[in-house]
């Protein structure tokens, strides 16, 4: 993935010509597309393919299971036309490298769920995030997810990976997360959804994150 305009839109709709529609409009704004379970199980694993013609596809699936599990659904979402998919890492280093094995046969990329961006996530992820970040550390990973609501996670982070892998940053926009606040604390790139495909106009939504991270303090 490209980072170009440092910006990914989480296509969290389940009606396939909404989708289609919105990523027309905002394909040249974004690096790439997340997609997650609703739209899949409403319209196909075709729909990544559909997607990915356009604009690179991640596969917000957050894997977590059993390796062998993980390794048949990665193959299903690389098959696809996936270019990464998004995985759990608290259910231990097999099961990582069980994905990145299958990312690597493909020369398509994983990135590690390290914290998420709700307030329940306090509850239990804090506790592992920093554990999950360092354990991504000698995987193969191309990234970790850390939340764009509580920065300094972001940031705790960014310190422990250094600049061996990217941070991808959901919660912007509907959820309060700034994107020039997380891009300052060390992600790589924001993740925004409803903010976007919720507006009259995705494009100009787009296009304002966007122009709010290049004019950043």
């Amino acid at each position: 993935m490209e980072k170009n305009n440092q910006l990914i839109l989480a296509l969290d709709v389940t009606e396939k010509n909404k989708a289609l529609d919105v990523a027309e409009k905002v394909y040249e704004y974004v690096d790439a597309v997340k997609i997650g379970y609703p739209l899949v199980l409403k319209t196909g694993i075709g729909i990544i393919e559909d997607i990915s013609s356009r604009v690179p596809v991640i596969a917000d699936f957050k894997v977590a299971d059993i390796p062998n599990t993980n390794r048949l659904i990665c193959e299903q979402v690389f098959n696809s036309g996936a270019d990464a998919v998004i995985v759990h890492g608290f259910t231990g280093r097999d099961s990582l490298d069980a994905c990145v094995a299958t990312a690597n046969e493909y020369n398509r990329q994983v990135f590690v769920v390290a914290d998420m961006s709700h307030p329940g996530a306090t509850e239990f992820f804090q506790q592992v995030s920093e554990k999950i970040a360092k354990m991504s550390l000698d995987t193969g990973v191309s990234g970790v997810v850390a939340p764009a609501t509580r920065t300094n996670s972001v940031e705790n982070i960014r310190k422990i990976i250094g600049n061996e892998l990217a941070i991808i940053s959901p919660g912007v926009g509907a959820q309060g997360g700034s994107a020039s606040d997380v891009i300052n604390k060390g992600a790589d790139w924001v993740i925004t959804g409803r903010s976007i495909y919720q507006s009259d106009s995705p494009d100009t939504e787009a296009k304002k994150v966007v122009q709010e991270i290049k004019n950043r303090n």
